[in-house]
């Protein structure tokens, strides 16, 4: 193979449109933008308005909500774990942490943690410490003699305080329901 010889795939590289190159290139004259107008114009900003009618955006309800600080956690099935030290890449032996899975090239990167599910088969005994883990993962993991150490997040006392206070409320309304 030579310096000459080498080519990109067909397809790898889109032609740019050219418009507003004649009329028989199909985008001349307006190049594509429609009439005279405001939006014919460069800078234009109406954002979804519909001449006085409700837009879309607000005749639709509001559904759901977004938690604010919201935890984003790796999640890991039994299945990729099991594969993962088959491969050799995870060492049974030792305890498991998200650190040894990212350092192993499990999971790209630590997140906010790591959550353990329980989707495949696991056949080694190992000894894992998870952020969070389903009931059938923690089982499956027992079951075959290891142990699953749940790291428990740290709660500031005024935090537990509003907690228990709305569980007392909510009990009350129950009973009163």
């Amino acid at each position: 193979m030579r310096l000459n010889d080498i080519k990109d795939n067909a397809g790898s590289r889109k032609v740019r449109v050219r418009i507003g190159r004649g009329i028989g290139s199909g985008v001349g004259k307006t190049g594509g933008r429609g009439g005279k107008g405001q939006t014919a114009r460069s800078g234009v900003a109406i954002g979804g308005f519909e001449g006085g009618q409700m837009p879309l955006h607000r005749r639709l309800p509001k559904r759901g909500f977004n938690k604010w600080r919201r935890k984003d956690f790796n999640e890991i099935n039994l299945g990729a774990l099991q594969t993962a030290i088959d491969d050799k890449r995870v060492d049974a032996s030792q305890p498991i942490t998200v650190a040894s899975l990212v350092a192993a090239g499990v999971v790209r990167r630590a997140k906010d943690g790591l959550r353990l599910l329980g989707g495949g088969e696991l056949s080694s005994k190992v000894a894992i410490t998870v952020d969070h883990a389903t009931a059938s993962a923690k089982a499956a993991v027992e079951k075959l003699g290891g142990s699953v150490t749940v790291i428990v997040p740290k709660v500031l006392e005024a935090d537990e305080i509003k907690r228990k206070k709305t569980a007392a409320k909510k009990a009350a309304q129950s009973k009163g329901a």
